[in-house]
Protein backbone atom coordinates (compact mmCIF):
# COMPACT_ATOMS: atom_id res chain seq x y z
CA UNK A 1 0.00 0.00 0.00
CA UNK A 2 3.00 2.54 0.96
CA UNK A 3 4.36 1.98 -2.74
CA UNK A 4 0.72 2.73 -4.25
CA UNK A 5 1.02 5.95 -2.73
CA UNK A 6 4.54 6.92 -2.88
CA UNK A 7 5.58 6.49 0.81
CA UNK A 8 8.04 4.66 2.43
CA UNK A 9 8.64 4.52 6.14
CA UNK A 10 12.70 4.23 7.12
CA UNK A 11 13.17 2.64 10.16
CA UNK A 12 15.05 3.99 13.78
CA UNK A 13 19.08 3.30 13.26
CA UNK A 14 18.71 2.52 9.51
CA UNK A 15 18.88 4.31 6.60
CA UNK A 16 17.57 3.97 3.24
CA UNK A 17 19.73 4.57 -0.58
CA UNK A 18 17.22 6.59 -2.69
CA UNK A 19 18.03 5.87 -6.45
CA UNK A 20 16.55 7.94 -9.54
CA UNK A 21 16.26 5.42 -12.85
CA UNK A 22 19.16 3.56 -11.29
CA UNK A 23 21.53 6.06 -9.95
CA UNK A 24 21.89 7.48 -6.58
CA UNK A 25 20.08 10.35 -5.72
CA UNK A 26 20.09 10.39 -1.73
CA UNK A 27 20.39 8.39 1.58
CA UNK A 28 16.93 8.77 3.76
CA UNK A 29 17.31 8.73 7.25
CA UNK A 30 14.48 7.86 9.78
CA UNK A 31 10.96 8.39 9.36
CA UNK A 32 8.65 9.09 6.53
CA UNK A 33 9.69 9.81 2.51
CA UNK A 34 7.93 10.27 -0.63
CA UNK A 35 8.99 8.22 -3.06
CA UNK A 36 7.33 8.98 -6.68
CA UNK A 37 8.04 5.85 -8.38
CA UNK A 38 6.48 7.28 -11.27
CA UNK A 39 8.95 9.98 -11.92
CA UNK A 40 11.60 6.90 -11.81
CA UNK A 41 12.50 7.31 -8.05
CA UNK A 42 12.75 3.76 -6.27
CA UNK A 43 14.60 2.99 -3.20
CA UNK A 44 17.87 0.63 -3.53
CA UNK A 45 18.10 -0.62 -0.12
CA UNK A 46 19.08 -0.17 3.63
CA UNK A 47 22.11 0.02 5.61
CA UNK A 48 21.95 -0.60 9.39
CA UNK A 49 23.71 2.23 11.73
CA UNK A 50 23.47 -0.17 14.54
CA UNK A 51 26.99 -1.28 16.03
CA UNK A 52 27.85 -4.93 14.68
CA UNK A 53 30.30 -7.33 15.93
CA UNK A 54 32.36 -9.52 13.64
CA UNK A 55 34.65 -12.73 15.78
CA UNK A 56 37.60 -13.29 13.61
CA UNK A 57 39.34 -16.28 14.26
CA UNK A 58 42.72 -16.88 13.11
CA UNK A 59 45.35 -19.80 12.98
CA UNK A 60 48.79 -18.77 13.29
CA UNK A 61 52.58 -20.29 14.09
CA UNK A 62 54.53 -18.42 16.60
CA UNK A 63 58.34 -18.04 16.86
CA UNK A 64 58.43 -21.14 18.40
CA UNK A 65 56.57 -22.99 16.01
CA UNK A 66 53.40 -23.25 18.18
CA UNK A 67 50.17 -23.16 16.36
CA UNK A 68 47.78 -20.76 18.32
CA UNK A 69 44.01 -19.88 17.55
CA UNK A 70 43.46 -16.04 17.84
CA UNK A 71 40.22 -15.13 18.04
CA UNK A 72 39.68 -11.02 17.71
CA UNK A 73 36.53 -9.56 18.29
CA UNK A 74 35.83 -6.21 15.84
CA UNK A 75 32.85 -3.55 16.64
CA UNK A 76 32.00 -1.67 13.62
CA UNK A 77 29.46 0.55 12.23
CA UNK A 78 28.61 2.62 9.29
CA UNK A 79 29.71 5.83 8.97
CA UNK A 80 25.93 8.15 8.38
CA UNK A 81 27.79 10.63 6.49
CA UNK A 82 29.75 8.12 3.69
CA UNK A 83 26.53 6.03 3.99
CA UNK A 84 26.14 5.59 0.43
CA UNK A 85 29.94 4.83 -0.13
CA UNK A 86 29.54 2.19 1.87
CA UNK A 87 26.78 1.10 -0.37
CA UNK A 88 27.96 1.35 -3.62
CA UNK A 89 32.06 0.74 -2.88
CA UNK A 90 31.68 -2.42 -0.55
CA UNK A 91 30.62 -5.62 -2.04
CA UNK A 92 31.26 -7.89 1.53
CA UNK A 93 32.34 -5.30 4.43
CA UNK A 94 32.28 -8.46 7.04
CA UNK A 95 34.85 -10.30 4.60
CA UNK A 96 36.85 -7.35 4.01
CA UNK A 97 37.41 -6.29 7.67
CA UNK A 98 38.39 -9.99 8.10
CA UNK A 99 40.98 -9.95 5.85
CA UNK A 100 42.35 -6.47 7.06
CA UNK A 101 42.43 -8.82 10.86
CA UNK A 102 44.14 -11.39 9.82
CA UNK A 103 46.89 -9.64 7.98
CA UNK A 104 48.02 -7.67 11.23
CA UNK A 105 47.45 -10.74 13.22
CA UNK A 106 49.72 -13.19 10.94
CA UNK A 107 52.25 -10.39 10.67
CA UNK A 108 52.30 -9.75 14.46
CA UNK A 109 52.14 -13.37 16.10
CA UNK A 110 54.86 -15.35 13.88
CA UNK A 111 57.17 -12.51 15.32
CA UNK A 112 56.42 -13.00 19.03
CA UNK A 113 57.06 -16.63 21.60
CA UNK A 114 53.89 -18.34 22.38
CA UNK A 115 54.27 -16.69 25.84
CA UNK A 116 54.76 -12.98 24.51
CA UNK A 117 51.34 -13.64 22.55
CA UNK A 118 49.45 -13.76 25.92
CA UNK A 119 51.64 -11.02 27.51
CA UNK A 120 51.30 -8.40 24.49
CA UNK A 121 47.98 -9.40 23.30
CA UNK A 122 47.10 -5.84 24.05
CA UNK A 123 49.85 -4.22 21.41
CA UNK A 124 48.06 -6.91 18.96
CA UNK A 125 45.36 -5.36 19.63
CA UNK A 126 45.72 -2.02 18.91
CA UNK A 127 48.39 -2.93 15.64
CA UNK A 128 44.68 -4.71 14.40
CA UNK A 129 42.96 -0.99 15.63
CA UNK A 130 45.73 1.26 13.68
CA UNK A 131 45.17 -1.08 10.60
CA UNK A 132 41.46 -0.73 10.46
CA UNK A 133 41.96 3.49 11.78
CA UNK A 134 44.24 3.58 8.06
CA UNK A 135 41.25 2.24 5.76
CA UNK A 136 38.53 4.25 7.48
CA UNK A 137 38.13 5.13 4.04
CA UNK A 138 35.71 2.13 4.05
CA UNK A 139 33.23 3.86 5.15
CA UNK A 140 32.36 1.76 8.08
Amino acid sequence: MGNLLCCIKVDQSTVAVKERFGKFTEVLEPGCHCLPWIFGSQLAGHLSLRLQQLDVRCETKTKDNVFVNVVASVQYRVIIDKASEAYYKLSNPRTQIQAYVFDVIRASVPKLNLDDVFEQKNEIARAVEDELEKVKHLSV
